[in-house]
């Protein structure tokens, strides 16, 4: 019992330092590049963009380092089925998300292309260089069509603290050490607890994992809907799939080849239907309404429970 508890202590700080960590990583980052004149419009669609899935790239990479790749692939198709299912489920239960026109006509599908192209690299069982390379040039164009949506004002970017340059530094410093740091402790905790309770790292990839490392979305989309400006989470939730499959693996992927286990076919299967449902809810009142919310917290509740079996 008191291996357990450690264990799950264990968990918890790796997730607190992955998330404290990313926060200060971003602030850092997007200090020292603003001392040195680059564009609040280009720090805002890279730096502060990849921030936020820093947990997941670093989970993933480290995992898949330590030889745990079901917690690599697990990580990010969990985190994109939870970001889904359950951050925008919690959060349209509590107030209706307007979703805007380019979400529907280009982003949510641009995530369903991905989603199928990741399954399509899968089948073969790896992730291999060459596929990492794929999802790198996807990344970019992504990248590309940011930076020409922001420039036609269509978007927002984030603002950007202004902080003197030695601070910036420090923070970009430490907020590294505990993205790092955060990783390796919570990938050990996890695989650690699925030995005890005899759970695959699949599971564990898929559900404990995948909700840590999507705390900051969570916890910025349900506090957005809260204070009235659920708006955000939308773009918050599918950005950050996006970034997950193309970023998130794509550099995993170059560094070291990823295993594919045949179950994770049916999660990916899974992973694309929950962003057509998500299509097929917004499409026709532009807006995900308090039904729609409920429908995608059953679905993942059915979801847990398959994964269980």
């Amino acid at each position: 019992m008191l291996t357990i508890l450690l264990q799950v202590v264990l968990l918890l700080a790796g997730f607190a330092m992955l998330v404290k960590g990313a926060d200060w990583f971003v602030d850092g980052a997007c200090g020292i590049a603003s001392r040195f004149g680059i564009p609040q419009l280009v720090i805002g669609l890279t730096i502060v963009a990849m921030g936020t899935s820093a947990p997941e790239t670093a989970v993933s990479l480290t995992a898949a380092l330590k030889g745990s790749a079901d917690m690599s692939i697990g990580n990010v198709v969990g985190s994109n089925i939870m970001n889904v299912l359950v951050i925008l489920g919690a959060t349209s239960a509590i107030r209706a998300l307007h979703v805007g026109l380019s979400t529907i006509k280009y982003e949510i599908p641009f995530v369903i292309l991905i989603s199928i192209v990741l399954l399509v690299e899968g089948l073969d069982g790896t992730v291999s260089f060459i596929d990492a390379l794929v999802l790198i040039a996807l990344f970019a164009v992504y990248l590309f069509y940011l930076f020409k949506l922001a420039k036609a004002g269509k978007t927002e970017t984030e603002e950007i603290k202004q902080l003197s340059l030695p601070k910036a530094v420090a923070l970009t410093l430490i907020g590294l050490v505990l993205i790092v740091l955060g990783s390796n402790v919570s990938v050990d905790a996890a695989t650690e607890l699925a030995r005890i309770f005899g759970l695959s790292e699949r599971i564990i990839g898929l559900t404990i994992v995948a909700l840590g490392t999507s705390l900051p979305e969570l916890v910025t989309s349900v506090t957005a809907a809260l204070k009235g400006n659920a708006d955000i989470a939308i773009g918050n939730v599918v950005g950050s799939d996006i970034f997950n499959i193309l970023f998130v693996l794509g550099i995993t992927g170059t560094i070291v080849p990823i295993p594919f286990a045949p179950a994770f076919i049916t999660d990916m299967i899974i992973a694309t239907g929950t962003v057509i449902l998500l299509f097929i809810l917004a499409f026709r009142k532009k807006e995900l309404n308090r039904a729609a919310g409920i429908i995608m917290l059953l679905c993942y509740a059915g979801y847990f429970v398959y994964t269980l079996k």
